[in-house]
């Protein structure tokens, strides 16, 4: 089960394992510009394949390959793309209805609370040919074309709202200054952006991170480098 744990600041927990790993035996040094680039990769890679694992346990669930309980694994992610779930109004502009710039997958589309069904460039034009299935207001249909949608009938220019996806919003570790040679993390600026992704994903990020940056690591010495921040970071509390 993915749980949305929040942690105070978690892109700054995972720069800081990161960091330590890589000064260890002078692996060399990530910039935070180099670290925001890498930590926009590895979560949307992570992000990813969330979807992909979940179109894979829908086939193996159907197949009743999984149970229940902690063992449901649709349901478990599930929970992680909901939060990831947004509904909102389509602009037109002839002879498109726009998506929202940060979709990733339409779920569903509707128009005055009628659903409105998905259907192919081919499939469109015979409907279209035919008096008895050409689309109306009570069974309205879309089309993708390019980066916008063609609804049918051509008439409907208003009232299109959606359910989608949207990407996770870029990472971003933010500084104020430098003391001592290094940036100081200042969640305040107001571009600062936090991973969107659970707290079970710390070790898959940090892994991933390394990875852009040219360091092979296994998850086990993750646990440890963070493991030994957080002694690090309690001792200079006391």
């Amino acid at each position: 089960m993915f749980i949305f744990v929040k942690i105070l600041a978690m892109i700054n927990d995972v720069r800081n394992t990161v960091l330590s790993i890589i000064s260890k035996d002078n692996r060399g040094y990530i910039t935070p510009e180099e670290f925001n680039l890498f930590a926009k990769q590895a979560q949307l890679e992570i992000f990813e394949q969330y979807i992909y694992s979940y179109s894979n346990s829908i086939v193996k669930q159907n197949a009743r390959m999984f149970g229940e309980g902690y063992t449901d694994v649709p349901k478990n992610i599930g929970e992680v793309i909901d939060e990831f779930s947004v509904v909102a109004s389509l602009s037109y502009s002839v002879p498109y209805f726009s998506p929202p710039v940060d979709y990733y997958y339409l779920e569903r589309v509707m128009y005055n609370n009628i659903e409105v069904e998905k259907v192919s460039q081919r499939k469109i034009s015979a409907l279209l040919n035919s008096n008895l299935t050409a689309p109306d207001v009570s069974y309205p249909v879309y089309t993708l074309q390019g980066t916008g949608l063609i609804v049918y009938p051509t008439t409907i220019v208003n009232n299109i709202t959606t359910q989608y996806i949207r990407y996770p919003k870029d990472p971003v570790w933010t500084y104020s200054s430098i003391t001592a040679g290094q940036p100081v993390f200042n969640p305040s600026n107001a571009f600062y952006q936090d991973f969107e992704l659970p707290l079970s994903d710390f070790a898959g990020l940090v892994v991933k991170i390394l990875q852009y940056a040219g360091v092979s690591i296994r998850e086990m010495e993750v646990v440890q480098a963070a493991k030994s921040e957080e002694i690090q970071d309690s001792q200079q509390k006391q």
